[in-house]
């Protein structure tokens, strides 16, 4: 940056907050031009011909000229790609060890010079160039990687050896022609991506976001490709920056050829690797919570709904409009705190002027069922007398230059210090920290901030590259731990409240993350922009993220910034309802989000999403059971069970919500009617009855007061009765048909394991009988039973 610009920016920021941004840019920049030397000469490198293979357990491994490639095909069909020596482990993503090869998989020759391995469930072929098709068992390509491509910096002459180790790479890939892309993390654009290039960078993008924004808070390269070959995951397991250009393929008319769709990966260093799930969606998904981990299970009131701001500002403003949701008879399960309730911004503190008792008040709240959640921020003050600062400084927590000086950026609280959260004594240090948290009354977290954010006038608004960090004994520095932070941040947070509160299941959700951290959490959308476009986006990341194994996820309920219309106000909170994390949230300087706020009309409208999401909350804690034990979305696209069906592809927005119901939210102004796609099957719309055939478009009426809801004929779903207790809601099967559901009851917030349990539902002389299915047999339901779409 010229003198000219550095001034425009001071004005841009004239106060001493923005003057002590500038400097961190500055400093920031003058850390990176020191720690990190312009890269020198560089060699370029290809894997070459093969020249010799060995056979090992789930495949083996092929020795070219100028690299070598490891597979391992486990036993559940998972394939592991690694060059130049590259393992599995260590891995921030990899839950617990890689997964067993397949006894049965092994590496054996191929045609022309090459080699294969053949599974039950997939079959890998290597090139004697190094190109790798992941095919089908019946030999029908999914995905075909072309050799890749190295540049290593070279120190010295033409004879020096290349740093492996910090070698910038290329990969290409070919997918089938009629191949669409999901995933990538969160993207506002999607949940399709399109044509286009995606930055693999967590990123506060400065206060709003709106479709188009790129890149946003999470950032995964999990690609998520659907054709009619099938569907397959790829993940290439390496957190530096990076970015992902995607294009989709062309058919060719008649004779013509099929141009193929394709995907190039770039990364600023790390290793090669790449992991492989194929299968249906169902499966790949399921095969990915076995890679990364199970999704974290929310206890059962973190399914309800929830009411947060920036700028409550003191307990008497919380407990009013905590009196407002109980006056007008609207069910709230959690209020949550911003960092105006922190004394100074500075986390792990309480302003006692504005919340002088505040234990007091989480208690008063909780004798009324709502639960208190608190933001934590990582950055921490440098402030002498700072307990956290000076436990965390003299434990040498904080993340530190190759100087070894502390790392400081500008934050809400001021000059702050950044925990290097990939050091496992740092991440015990800080978990212990949320016990301060627990004393005040809280029942769960929501980690902020976490890319991590530096407020800076220039450049990316985060700590230098340069910046070192632990990484778990490795060390490394921060183009490294960038994209891990957050995920980090979520284990620590996640582990300490675990240890503090053994008998309880931790609630933790999560600005920033990366592969694996359904593990720890959740997240949201963040700082949605207020508006229409801002609509769709939030339902674009549930979709995508869902689609990466985050399941539990949600945007701010409203938009963060701005003053919604009563119009956008309602379809949002409509479309809230029916996602697994439901809460209304906004900004300091923004509009009121309270329903009654929007008017009347508003308002009995309101009641009635909330009604229907308190009725379905049993069907969530099956949903959130379910994702937990096999990696499902709650949200899940409408080709979900029909990847096939090309037209199902393209529809973004819709979705279903489990097997058994699908929704389609009012994305548009104005609206009263919409378009709906149904995927195979008989649909009934919940409102009026009538029975739908699908595959096939229906146009529904959608008036205010909801959004179309339809269920599948002869679904069986768990609702709340009309005495408050567990209830089955069973839509009667098409003629000739059968159906079914299942149903996981709630064991309560703790450990206790839960018991799936199958119903099945057929029509018996035009009357529909509901029975449950065991392994001994078929019995009674056992449970009260309500027929819709057919008198019962």
């Amino acid at each position: 940056m010229d003198g000219r610009g550095l001034v425009r920016s001071i004005k841009v920021f004239g106060s001493v907050k923005g003057l002590r941004t500038v400097r961190a840019g500055w400093r920031r920049h003058r850390a990176d031009a020191w720690g990190l030397p312009p890269r020198g000469a560089e060699r370029a490198r290809v894997p070459g011909l093969a020249v010799e293979a060995e056979a090992g357990p789930g495949g083996g491994t092929v020795r070219f000229a100028r690299s070598s490639l490891r597979i391992c095909v486990s036993a559940g069909g998972t394939v592991f790609l690694g060059w130049d020596g590259a393992e599995p482990l260590p891995s921030y993503a990899v839950a617990d060890g890689a997964p067993e090869p397949d006894p049965r998989a092994s590496l054996e020759p191929d045609t022309d010079g090459g080699w294969r391995i053949v599974s039950e469930r997939v079959t890998v072929a290597v090139s004697r160039h190094g190109a790798v098709e992941v095919r089908t068992p019946g030999g029908v390509m999914l995905r075909r990687d072309l050799p890749p491509r190295w540049w290593e910096p070279v120190a010295g002459g033409a004879d020096e050896r290349p740093d492996r180790e910090g070698a910038r790479w290329v990969q290409r890939s070919e997918v089938p022609a009629d191949a669409r892309f999901f995933g990538l993390g969160g993207r506002s654009a999607g949940p399709r991506l399109r044509d286009g290039s995606y930055r693999l960078w967590n990123t506060d993008p400065k206060g709003r976001f709106a479709p188009g924004d790129d890149p946003l808070y999470i950032t995964m390269p999990v690609q998520f490709v659907v054709s009619d070959a099938g569907t397959h995951l790829a993940f290439h397991d390496n957190s530096w920056e990076g970015r992902v250009t995607l294009a989709e393929g062309e058919e060719g008319d008649g004779s013509g050829h099929d141009r193929p769709g394709s995907v190039e990966v770039r990364m600023g260093g790390g290793p090669l690797r790449c992991w492989v799930v194929v299968g249906t969606p169902a499966r790949v998904l399921h095969g990915w919570a076995a890679l990364t981990g199970a999704p974290a299970l929310p206890p059962s009131w973190a399914l309800g709904p929830q009411h947060a701001r920036w700028g409550f500002g003191s307990a008497r403003e919380v407990r009013r409009v905590v009196a407002g949701y109980r006056e007008r008879g609207l069910p709230l399960s959690a209020v949550h705190l911003d960092i105006d309730h922190y004394d100074g911004h500075r986390v792990f503190t309480v302003d006692r002027e504005r919340f002088p008792d505040l234990p007091g008040l989480a208690a008063e709240l909780r004798e009324q069922g709502v639960r208190l959640v608190s933001i934590v921020d990582p950055a921490v003050p440098v402030e002498p007398g700072n307990a956290v600062y000076e436990e965390g400084r003299a434990a040498g927590a904080f993340v530190r230059d190759g100087r070894g000086r502390e790392v400081h950026g500008e934050v809400w609280p001021g000059t702050c210090a950044y925990p290097d959260f990939t050091d496992p004594a740092v991440r015990e240090w800080w978990g212990g920290l949320y016990e301060e948290r627990l004393r005040q009354g809280f029942s769960g977290v929501w980690h902020d901030m976490n890319e991590p954010v530096s407020f800076v006038p220039f450049g990316d608004p985060t700590l230098p590259r340069s910046a070192r960090h632990a990484l778990d004994g490795r060390g490394g520095d921060h183009r490294e731990a960038h994209n891990v932070y957050g995920l980090a941040m979520a284990r620590a947070g996640y582990e300490g409240l675990g240890g503090l509160r053994p008998e309880e299941r931790p609630f933790l959700f999560s600005r920033s993350g990366w592969a694996g951290m359904q593990r720890y959490g959740g997240t949201w959308s963040g700082d949605v922009s207020t508006g229409w476009p801002g609509l769709r986006a939030s339902l674009s990341l549930v979709l995508g993220l869902g689609l990466c194994g985050v399941p539990y996820s949600g945007p701010d309920v409203g938009g963060f910034d701005g003053s919604p219309s009563p119009e956008l106000f309602l379809r949002w909170y409509q479309l809230g309802a029916w996602l697994p994390l439901f809460r209304t949230h906004a900004a300091l300087d923004a509009g009121r989000r309270e329903p009654w706020e929007f008017g009347p009309e508003v308002l009995e409208h309101a009641r009635v999403a909330l009604a229907e999401r308190e009725r379905l909350r049993p069907y969530f804690e099956t949903l959130a059971r379910l994702a937990r034990m096999t990696g499902a979305p709650y949200v899940r696209p409408l080709w979900w069970g029909t990847p096939e069906d090309r037209q199902l592809r393209d529809c973004e927005d819709a979705f279903l919500l489990g097997d058994s119901l699908l929704v389609a939210p009012v994305l548009t102004r104005g609206a009263d009617r919409r378009a709906v796609r149904l995927p195979r099957g008989h649909w009934y719309d919940t409102a009026t009855g009538q029975l739908y055939e699908g595959p096939g478009q229906v146009l529904l009426d959608a008036p205010l007061s909801r959004v179309p809801v339809l269920a599948r004929a002869g679904a069986v779903l768990a609702v709340r009765g009309e005495d408050g207790g567990l209830a089955l809601e069973v839509w009667a099967p098409a003629a000739g048909r059968t159906g079914g559901g299942l149903v996981v009851r709630d064991t309560g917030d703790g450990w206790e394991p839960a018991e799936i349990e199958r119903y099945q539902s057929r029509l018996v002389d035009g009357r529909v009988v509901v029975e449950r299915v065991t392994d001994t047999g078929v019995g009674p339901a056992g449970l009260p039973v309500r027929v819709r779409g057919l008198d019962g």
